[in-house]
């Protein structure tokens, strides 16, 4: 039995030399900044997690993922293991409780529960025609703002590890996720990618909120971002586009895994961060799938990830 099961994945936590920096990327990547101090910045979405994002002051760094806890008594389970800190008052903007721990390639996992809440940020959209809807949006035009993404919440996060099978074991038995889908090269028990959701029981989740691949170094793939539609996907890619200055890693594509319509972009010290919207949403039932690397990771539509993409495993 696992030692408690996370609800969803709360924030990324990186470094990076320069915070204005840093905040110009996340605002034009779609985030809205939550609070700022002299050593950290913290960037909200539009929902009502009072931060998705933190990024500490020092040298480029990928520190860890954080997670929510159930209830405050979770946190005081997870205090018991070895290894892991008391359970301790978050002295950062938003408050809330913690206990923080080292998964198995050195980088720190936060458990958090009570952080504050914050009114959501309203988006307003039109109303899309489809084939068997044709007349939702009858006699309005579609007129677009420019700008970026909006960034709703965060999705889930992806790390690199020479020991796939010993990282997505501690993910499952620590923080109780369960596996969407394997992946495997060659033999079937070669695994090479692993899908992680969380368990909720009967409730509808991701498809995954933990992706891990094995690599020859360890750190972060990515961070991955849920924004408002297909038409925020297309904004946002265009308005970092015209910025000139950001490195576009993949997409535009639908995933076959998750289903998400995706794009990749890189921030200004080489993280890469995702924009996605309508994922596969499963429950307990749904179990998990044995995938072949040629069958499981490819697009729907859209291009093959580049080596660039899977080869960028930031520490």
């Amino acid at each position: 039995m696992p030692t408690i099961k996370v609800t969803d994945i709360a924030y990324g936590r990186l470094r990076a030399p320069d915070l204005d920096v840093m905040e110009e990327f996340l605002t034009d990547f779609g985030m809205v900044r939550a609070a700022r101090t002299r050593n950290a910045l913290y960037m909200r979405g539009t929902d009502p997690a009072h931060h998705i994002h933190v990024t500490e002051l020092g040298e480029p760094a990928f520190v860890g993922l954080a997670w929510y806890a159930a209830s405050e008594a979770d946190l005081h389970r997870l205090a018991k293991l070895a290894g892991a800190s008391a359970v301790e008052a978050i002295d950062e903007p938003g408050g809330g409780k913690r206990v923080r721990l080292t998964e198995p390639n050195g980088y720190q996992i936060e458990v958090v529960h009570g952080i504050e809440r914050l009114a959501p940020i309203p988006v307003s959209r039109q109303p899309l025609n489809f084939g068997d809807e044709p007349l939702k949006r009858a006699g309005v035009l579609m007129r677009l703002k420019r700008g970026p993404a909006h960034v709703k919440r965060i999705g889930h996060g992806v790390m690199g590890s020479p020991d796939l099978r010993g990282t997505v074991a501690w993910f499952r038995d620590t923080l109780g996720l369960v596996c969407s889908d394997d992946v495997y090269a060659g033999a079937k028990d070669n695994i090479i990618g692993s899908f992680n959701r969380c368990d909720r029981g009967e409730e509808y989740v991701d498809h995954h909120v933990f992706f891990c691949i094995q690599h020859e170094k360890k750190g972060l793939n990515h961070l991955s971002f849920e924004v408002q539609d297909v038409d925020d996907v297309f904004l946002g890619h265009e308005h970092l586009r015209q910025k000139g200055k950001y490195e576009h890693m993949w997409g535009l594509g639908r995933h076959l895994l998750g289903s998400q319509i995706y794009d990749y972009w890189a921030d200004p010290w080489g993280r890469t961060h995702e924009h996605w919207t309508d994922t596969d949403r499963i429950n307990i039932e749904a179990g998990s799938n044995l995938w072949s690397a040629e069958d499981g990771l490819v697009s729907q539509w859209g291009e093959r990830p580049p080596e660039r993409m899977l080869n960028r495993i930031c520490a």
